[in-house]
């Protein structure tokens, strides 16, 4: 017996026998089925708001389709579409019981979609949920589409709508970045290379950087969204669109337009677009290099701000909770962990993504529940990630510029600030001067004479500005 079933019950039959429903769930026996033979995560398809929407307005819009075409009657048209409205509403989460990461290519999703959208329409019709007498899941809310087309198309619509917010978020890091970088300008610090000491810089240079980062991060990901207006919709099983009317695909592109108020599009080639889901892996591959770059960001942080006392402690960052619980007064970087711990994640997510799409055969790619569920975390933990890490870590850091100062006038760096005035020559000599006697080059280049310590301040002030023009 079903964890479904209830006392108050319907009964609905397949091919494989009869089940048992619970009188007040919106969903049927294919659904039922899906649920049983698959479920092995914790997520639903209900999980992700986007791709329940999606999957309602590709109903929606080829509801209004079927009923322009002469398919479906008016009144089953509206009434599809109310119920659509009803799921994206959230009104239905508990009967959308199929697991998100379903192993049926998709076709236990669908049907679960289209089962609730037909009971919820027969209720709006004044029916009982089950009877399907005046809406059928099939043969009213499936007409002229497939999973094969359905499917991958709210996969995009889903993914395009996510996109949007950690796009957001992306831009908000960037523009933190940048103040940063102004309120750091006037700050000398020690660059590294191999981390070891190298040349002046001003720490603003560096944040400059991390803003430039961010800043294409985000342009990035707003070109890989734009890739995903084409949809496979219209080409039913696997590109001919058989099964719909002629005058369907050109109907349904013009209604899920206006309801989702994206300008979405046909493909040029249905066939291409029903086989190949390369779109997917670059758009995982640019969620990839996003929180791969910010980790870079995050493990610079955590170095610079590392101590207090026994390490680089150029950075100060929000003490955001206690470090140990054995270590009295130690506050680890526990935002800048976070987000490298992310990304390692979402590297995982990418593989899995590659895989799917390597591995879809011939005329469709039957992996796309995979797919979904990788893409759909990725977003959110990226999204989710960089707000935290803005709001909590990036946006209050603070700089200890006596540190930097020290750190950089201490180092062998000042060396390479005075080569242009003294010579390579006459530089090496003071310098291993230096090294040999544990004593900072400023101060033997004022003992010897050579250059005050004014003087040296100044080259390595000039040596911290780039030779190049900057736009």
């Amino acid at each position: 017996m079903s964890t479904f079933d209830r006392l108050d019950t319907r009964v609905e039959q397949d091919y494989v026998g009869e089940v048992r429903i619970g009188a007040d769930k919106l969903y049927g026996v294919n659904s039922l089925r899906g649920f049983d033979n698959l479920s092995v995560s914790p997520l639903s398809i209900a999980h992700y708001p986007a791709f329940r929407d999606a999957f309602a307005q590709c109903k929606w819009a080829a509801a209004l389709a079927n009923h322009e075409c002469g398919v479906i009657a008016q009144a089953q048209a509206d009434a599809i579409a109310q119920a659509c409205q009803a799921v994206m509403a959230g009104a239905c989460d508990d009967s959308l019981i199929v697991d998100l990461l379903e192993g049926s290519g998709g076709t236990s999703t669908n049907m679960n979609f289209n089962e609730v959208i037909a009971n919820r329409a027969q209720q709006f019709l004044g029916h009982a949920p089950g009877s399907y007498e005046v809406v059928h899941p099939n043969d009213h809310v499936n007409i002229s589409q497939s999973t094969n087309d359905v499917y991958p198309a709210a996969l995009k619509i889903a993914t395009h709508a996510m996109l949007a917010g950690l796009i957001e978020q992306v831009r908000l890091l960037a523009q933190v970045f940048d103040a940063k970088a102004l309120q750091f300008a006037d700050i000398l610090h020690l660059g590294r290379t191999c981390l070891q000491d190298a040349q002046p810089m001003r720490l603003g240079q560096l944040f400059g950087g991390y803003a430039a980062l961010t800043h294409r991060l985000a342009d990035e990901l707003v070109a890989v969204r734009e890739k995903l207006h084409t949809l496979p919709l219209g080409g039913t099983a696997i590109g001919t669109g058989f099964g719909a009317p002629k005058a369907y695909r050109a109907a349904v592109y013009r209604h899920l337009v206006k309801i989702t108020g994206v300008a979405y599009q046909a493909p040029a080639n249905p066939f291409d677009a029903m086989q190949n889901m390369d779109v997917f892996g670059r758009v995982s591959g640019e969620l990839r290099t996003c929180a791969t770059s910010l980790a870079k960001i995050a493990a610079d942080l955590t170095k610079l701000s590392s101590g207090p006392v026994g390490g680089m402690g150029e950075l100060k960052l929000p003490e955001a909770q206690a470090g140990s619980s054995i270590m009295p007064g130690k506050v680890n970087p526990v935002l800048p962990m976070a987000m490298i711990q992310l990304s390692f994640a979402i590297i995982g997510n990418d593989v899995a993504v590659a895989q799917a799409v390597q591995y879809g055969e011939l005329e469709i790619n039957h992996f796309e529940p995979v797919v979904a569920s990788r893409v759909f975390d990725s977003i959110t933990l990226l999204t989710q990630g960089i707000q935290r890490f803005r709001e909590k870590c990036v946006a209050g850091i603070q700089a200890d510029q006596a540190r930097n100062l020290a750190h950089l006038t201490d180092s062998m760096a000042v060396a390479t600030a005075l080569v242009p005035r003294l010579g390579y020559a006459q530089v090496s000599k003071l310098a291993r001067q230096s090294v040999r006697e544990g004593r900072s080059l400023l101060a033997i280049l004022a003992e010897s004479g050579v250059m005050t310590e004014a003087q040296a301040m100044a080259a390595i002030e000039q040596a911290s500005y780039p030779v190049f023009e900057q736009r």
